[in-house]
């Protein structure tokens, strides 16, 4: 019903489009219909309002240019209905609070260098600069270049309350912020027709029971890693790959940092990365063929690998790539001491407002009322889930995966050894033996940053 709905509001604005587009000629105007007294009195139904959007505000910009820096283009295109709304909303603010927007697309590879370089000396490229978590908390944060932004962020309807309250964070305070209210989504797309073939459980009757967890996931990868021609080789595979260690952190609601130390020895990450040391030693997943950070996805779209953990920002491709397949989603299955499912994404980034900008509440006003609409989406994500989804259970895994999403802090520190470590880890290392090893290292690279 609900992709059913999408789909015709979809059509519904195309034709409206083509209308608009042929109705050129001039009509006549109908004559204004007769009103009583009473009809004259009757006060017009409105929508109620949303209590948490900010009073409107009078201020004059002197035609100051408002600039948007991202590793994209960021300037909104009219593609959709709430795209356009977005458009005519920053027209007229434009008018009434007589400024510019100008957007600034700096090349991913030398992004982070220019940008912080640009804060570092005072000069910032923008007025609203997009920055990862990453390389922004604590080491920008710590140095008061940045504004915080919990004051500007209470329309709920606009911006993502988990951006500012949880995901940029710094001693209390929240100093990035976005209209995005979708998450990062990953989890396992699976290949449907080669379930069937091999004769398996359907995964999703696992997530139905609430028995998507650890040991039915390895159950299902061993059983699809099968000799169907009896040539002495396996020809299908249940996991494209063995390099899961940030989804296995995450599904457990564990992490290798915490703020400023290290998280090793902490219960649930043990879990984790004993789940790992398996999946590695009883060689789980399909190994390597000496291919690069691709070879798994590619392994999947051969069509002979049940399983791979990926990113919803795939799925275009593989379902284009798998149009013989039928393809499905479930998330990553949960970790002995995980509440729920979830997704996790370890390089977070969100807009941030550098301090030697000026009046950051006309930029954070400018921003919510550009993105106070109705939108025509029922969720975040509607338009790309119920686009390349087709199962029902596939659009609901993803959705509850993204209200799931955390957010891994290990990447913020540029020594830390992370990938000596999961190499370790996946050569069959014992655990107890790595976190003795790294525990020290681990802790001298948080402190290298945060002390």
């Amino acid at each position: 019903m609900r992709k059913n709905k999408f789909m015709l509001l979809s059509l519904v604005f195309a034709v409206l489009l083509v209308i608009a587009a042929c109705s050129s000629a001039p009509t006549a105007q109908p004559e204004p219909e007769k009103t009583t007294p009473q009809e004259e009195q009757k006060p017009a139904e409105t929508e109620p309002k949303n209590e948490n959007s900010t009073p409107e505000m009078d201020f004059d910009m002197g035609g100051r240019t408002i600039k948007v820096v991202a590793w994209w283009d960021m300037e909104i295109q009219g593609n959709n209905p709430d795209n356009i709304q977005r458009l005519e909303n920053l027209e007229a603010l434009k008018k009434k609070h007589n400024f510019n927007i100008e957007y600034v697309s700096i090349d991913f590879g030398e992004y982070q260098e220019k940008v912080v370089a640009s804060l570092m000396a005072g000069e910032p490229l923008g007025d609203l600069v997009r920055l990862g978590k990453n390389y922004a908390i604590p080491a920008l944060t710590k140095q008061d270049l940045l504004w915080p932004v919990d004051d500007y962020i209470k329309n709920d309807k606009v911006f993502n309350q988990k951006t500012t309250k949880e995901y940029m964070q710094y001693e209390g305070k929240g100093y990035g912020f976005t209209e995005d209210q979708s998450s990062f989504i990953n989890g396992i797309f699976y290949n449907r027709t080669l379930m069937q073939e091999l004769g398996l459980k359907p995964l999703q009757e696992y997530v139905d029971a609430d028995e998507w967890n650890w040991d039915t996931f390895i159950s299902v990868a061993k059983q699809a890693n099968k000799d169907r021609n009896n040539d002495g080789k396996l020809d299908t595979w249940g996991l494209a790959q063995t390099g899961l260690l940030e989804p296995i952190l995450y599904s457990n609601e564990a992490s290798l940092t915490k703020e400023d130390k290290q998280n090793l020895e902490d219960p649930k990450t043990k879990e984790a990365l004993n789940f790992l040391s398996k999946l590695a030693t009883e060689k789980v997943g399909r190994a390597s063929e000496g291919g690069d950070w691709t070879e798994p996805s590619t392994f999947f779209r051969q069509g002979n690998t049940l399983m791979y953990s990926g990113a919803m920002y795939e799925v275009e491709g593989i379902m284009t790539d798998m149009k013989d397949y039928d393809i499905g989603f479930v998330p990553f299955p949960k970790g002995p001491s995980a509440t729920a499912y979830h997704s996790g994404e370890s390089r977070y980034q969100a807009i941030t407002i550098p301090k030697a900008v000026e009046n950051p509440e006309q930029l954070m006003y400018i921003w919510e009322k550009i993105n106070e609409i109705e939108s025509i989406y029922e969720y975040p994500g509607q338009s790309t889930l119920e686009t390349h989804l087709t199962d029902e259970a596939d659009i609901n895994n993803a959705r509850e995966v993204a209200e799931g999403m955390l957010v891994l802090d290990h990447n913020t520190f540029p020594s830390l050894p992370f990938w000596d470590f999961d190499g370790e880890l996946k050569e069959g290392v014992s655990v107890s033996t790595l976190i003795e090893k790294y525990k020290a290292p681990f802790q001298a690279a948080i402190d290298e940053v945060y002390k």
